[in-house]
């Protein structure tokens, strides 16, 4: 990824902090943002203090589907001193997706499975709130598998032709018991065997806030405290859970902001 240049920066105090600061993605509705800075500042993005690395100075933020044209990014020095930067964020076209031969039950849950979907969505959320030290992506994701993109991060979904939420993943379609590796490195935190939505699935820890998510698998190869490394298999591709086909669900969220997979993505 390509170092972007800020925009619209104001100051509210002069001062020579952060002279080393960079940003390293896409500054775009689902952009994943892997910044450094001086290692004893305090950053801010959207109000929310940020992790810093204490050896390399690095931090992460993620940009939301529906955010704004603009967010603020703020540094303060160890002195207190600060910088406020204003980041101009870019706007996305999202297609529309049918997804047709659900489960109608998928679709329309009964009342009888709220608590059940409830309780699983609670524990999918107690697992991206986690904000561990070690950051795991020096270079990016890579793509979790084989086969052909059938589904894209932000665009409407119409499933047995009723509108709903949009995909905030990628899919990517594949014969049964295709290989899925880890899109980095990291611990595994999470391995569910049959949950509502997503079927076997997988939860990786990079760190940050940072998680990969990997649903609908036919097997599951990994357990939970297990440290993976990137391109190493974690399961195979299924059709379980809320699938209309075999295929592999692969998302990333930075803390409970879901961002777009394909960003994330190493470049040669």
């Amino acid at each position: 990824m390509r170092i972007i240049s800020l925009l619209f920066i104001l100051f509210i105090f002069q001062s020579s902090i952060s002279q080393a600061l960079e940003l390293d993605g896409k500054l775009t509705q689902g952009g994943l943002i892997i910044g450094s800075t001086n290692k004893n500042d305090s950053v801010f993005f959207e109000g929310r203090k940020l992790r810093v690395s204490p050896k390399s100075g690095k931090f992460v933020f993620g940009i939301g589907r529906d955010h704004a044209d603009r967010a603020i990014l703020k540094i303060v020095s160890s002195n207190g001193l600060k910088k406020i930067i204003v980041l101009k964020i870019s706007s996305r076209n999202w297609d529309v997706e049918n997804v047709d031969g659900l489960d109608p039950i998928k679709v329309d849950p009964p009342p009888a499975l709220t608590k059940r979907i409830r309780r699983e969505w609670a524990l999918l959320n107690s697992i991206r709130d986690r904000d561990t030290p070690v950051l795991n992506l020096p270079a990016g994701f890579i793509l979790p598998a084989d086969g052909r993109l059938s589904g894209f991060y932000g665009n409407q979904r119409i499933l047995n032709g009723v509108p709903r939420r949009p995909h905030l993943g990628v899919d990517i379609a594949a014969p049964i018991g295709t290989p899925v590796y880890s899109s980095a490195d990291g611990e595994v935190v999470l391995t569910e065997e049959d949950l509502f939505y997503t079927g076997k699935t997988i939860v990786i820890n990079h760190g940050h806030g940072l998680t990969s998510i990997y649903s609908h698998l036919d097997k599951i190869n990994v357990k939970v405290g297990e440290q993976v490394k990137q391109g190493s298999v974690i399961g195979k591709i299924g059709n379980t859970g809320r699938s209309s086909g075999p295929h592999l669900d692969w998302r990333v969220n930075w803390f409970n902001v879901r961002v777009d997979p394909m960003l994330t993505l190493k470049t040669k």
